[in-house]
């Protein structure tokens, strides 16, 4: 009669958390789901670092009514969790004929939640800048325009690197709540293969897939921190 030994704690871990066979069932649709949260991250930054960059701008020339409407947005955005915003637009706009993909719901919540702080950095650093850096280089002919995009911008935008590369991280993370919309993103690809083969190691090709693709963007934020902390 044939009997085969229980297996240990360790090796039921391993086939539990870091099964070969179940890794390399899923490797390709792990390899998909990267590629997609690569896609949507890029598109939130650009999305939401332009658009923050353009209220903050916009906020500088002190039109009352503009500026309202830019700081209930502000305020708005940054009060609401991501995971609210993208639920309201996949799912509450079809009533109103605006419906959208996943990929386009989870993009312009995540851009709008990161062009909220966005803008409030730039215009924190802008109000950082002296009133005399304004005034002398008005008394050397620049105009008003010309004065903020060649002498203030730039000053502004060194001052702001280190925070606003840390929220456009934590922003940019949140490409996983795409998952609640279906959006075939990394931990929506690693949470149904983990279902479908009763294992959780799938879970754990996710979790080493975030390491990877935001692990640069952290050593760079810190980077960027050191490299710009005397300009605080």
């Amino acid at each position: 009669m044939n009997s085969t030994a229980p297996l240990s704690s360790l090796d039921r871990f391993l086939s539990s958390f870091f099964n070969a066979e179940v890794a390399a069932r899923y490797v390709a649709p792990m390899l998909d789901g990267m590629l997609l949260t690569v896609g949507l991250g890029l598109c939130v930054i650009a999305t939401g670092l332009v658009l923050g960059l353009a209220l903050a701008v916009l906020r500088i020339q002190h039109v009352r009514f503009v500026n309202a409407f830019i700081v209930a947005f502000a305020d708005i955005f940054r009060a609401l969790p991501p995971l609210v915003v993208i639920i309201l637009l996949f799912f509450a706009f079809p009533y109103i004929e605006l419906s959208m993909s996943a990929f386009t719901a989870t993009w312009l919540a995540l851009s709008l939640v990161l062009a909220a702080f966005t803008e409030e950095i730039f215009w924190a650093g802008m109000l950082a800048i002296p009133k005399g850096q304004w005034e002398a280089a008005r008394s050397t002919g620049l105009g008003a325009w010309a004065t903020l995009v060649h002498v203030i911008l730039p000053q502004a935008v060194r001052m702001t690197v280190p925070p606003l590369t840390n929220r456009t991280i934590a922003i940019t993370k949140g490409t996983a709540l795409g998952s609640v919309v279906a959006l075939h993103e990394v931990l929506n690809v690693s949470s149904a293969a983990s279902s479908e083969a009763g294992n959780a190691t799938p879970l754990v090709m996710g979790a080493v897939a975030y390491l990877i693709l935001f692990i640069p963007f952290v050593v760079l934020g810190r980077w960027v921190e050191t490299r710009f902390n005397w300009k605080r």
